[in-house]
């Protein structure tokens, strides 16, 4: 056993190798907003992350081997990150807690439609949103479902629903 883990247990090194929540809303913000720059996820996330919070969360992911880094080419200083296969292998995970939160905790739902069509979906549309993050991520060729604005197109129609509610 290493000494540098808590435990062999798979549930604890998987822990360890995320870190802490701040991790997996990263990881969220890259793979269900696809923002992939530093700024975007610094100002656009729901939760209000510290900037050297994310710094070292992306520092710690890409070490990890959960996000590569690329220069961008249209700013030196910019970066782009990108989920790994190993990353993209959370779908089902994070569909699981999305269900798991709508259950037992009380989500807005704007927030909370895109876990209702993960679940609903079930293994079938996981699998197609982990193809379509691989074309998008690693390059490998387009599917022709796009469960992303699959998710994005719900997300708006609850947004819309809502304000035209509350006028």
């Amino acid at each position: 056993m290493d000494s540098a883990h808590r435990s062999g247990c798979p549930i604890n090194l998987t822990l360890e190798m995320l870190g802490d929540r701040w991790s997996l809303i990263v990881i969220r913000d890259i793979m269900f907003g696809n923002k992939r720059h530093f700024r975007e996820l610094l100002t656009q996330s729901e939760e209000g992350i510290a900037s050297n919070v994310l710094a070292d969360r992306l520092k710690r992911l890409t070490e990890n081997g959960l996000l590569s880094r690329r220069d961008d080419p249209s700013h030196k200083q910019k970066g782009i990150y990108s989920l790994t296969e190993s990353s993209i292998q959370l779908v089902p995970l994070l569909a699981h807690m999305g269900a798991w939160g709508r259950k037992h905790t009380q989500p807005s739902q704007e927030l909370s439609i895109r876990a209702e069509l993960l679940e609903k979906g079930g293994p079938a549309m996981w699998d197609a949103f982990m193809e379509e993050l691989r074309a998008l991520h690693i390059g490998t060729p387009t599917p022709e479902r796009s469960v992303l604005a699959e998710l994005q197109a719900a997300y708006l129609a609850v947004v819309a629903r809502n304000k035209g509610a509350v006028a």
